[in-house]
């Protein structure tokens, strides 16, 4: 078998299964779907920047008290 066989074998394969696509648990979900307009997607953008903002806060403000804190109990 030379490389361009073995090609469209994989080209066939990748066929088949994108071709179930539509057809199985989530073809309805699929056929449901929409391209965000630009008010929904700025609200989602804006949505996911401050929640990852926060979760980055949290996270550095533990380990900034993590880091500095035990300095503090040592003075005393």
């Amino acid at each position: 078998m030379d490389i361009v066989e073995g090609s469209w074998k994989v080209q066939d394969k990748i066929e088949k299964k994108a071709g179930k696509i539509g057809k199985g648990k989530f073809g309805r979900i699929l056929k449901m779907a929409r391209k965000p307009d630009k008010e929904e997607y700025r609200k989602t953008l804006l949505i996911v920047v401050l929640g990852i903002l926060l979760i980055g806060g949290a996270g550095f403000s533990i380990m900034w008290l993590w880091d500095n804190i035990p300095g503090y109990f040592a003075v005393i």
